[in-house]
């Protein structure tokens, strides 16, 4: 399933964002779907992850209350609604779709990054 993941951009600590990512196919409502992020010179992390059929949310301790995850099927769109931003978000965001969970061999599609700068 190819993932377009959308701009991400540069904000002020404190300020928001909205990244999404949209699948080309119907079939993206099939899979649960996550967002990850790696900033410099670390490893790829879970940031927050959707369920397909409950849409329960899972959410890293880092981002939960700041962060929120949502999907929209019928746009086959994933969401990931980021508040009171802290310049340790700054990352390049990679949205994902497969099983879910929040480890990264649980996704078998990925979107192409994009990155998110928070100054401080």
């Amino acid at each position: 399933v190819p993932l377009q993941a959308s701009v991400g951009g540069l904000v002020q600590a404190g300020g928001y964002l909205r990244l999404s990512c949209a699948a080309s196919e119907r079939t993206f409502s099939s899979y649960a779907a996550g967002w990850f992020r790696q900033g410099p010179g670390q490893e790829r992390e879970f940031v927050a992850a959707i369920r397909l059929s409950t849409d329960s949310t899972y959410y890293a301790d880092f981002v939960k209350g700041r962060f929120t995850i949502s999907r929209d099927n019928a746009k086959n769109t994933v969401y990931l609604q980021m508040n009171s931003l802290k310049p340790d978000d700054t990352a390049v965001y990679y949205c994902a779709a497969g099983s879910g969970g929040t480890q990264l061999r649980l996704y078998d599609f990925w979107g192409q990054g994009t990155l998110v700068t928070v100054s401080s």
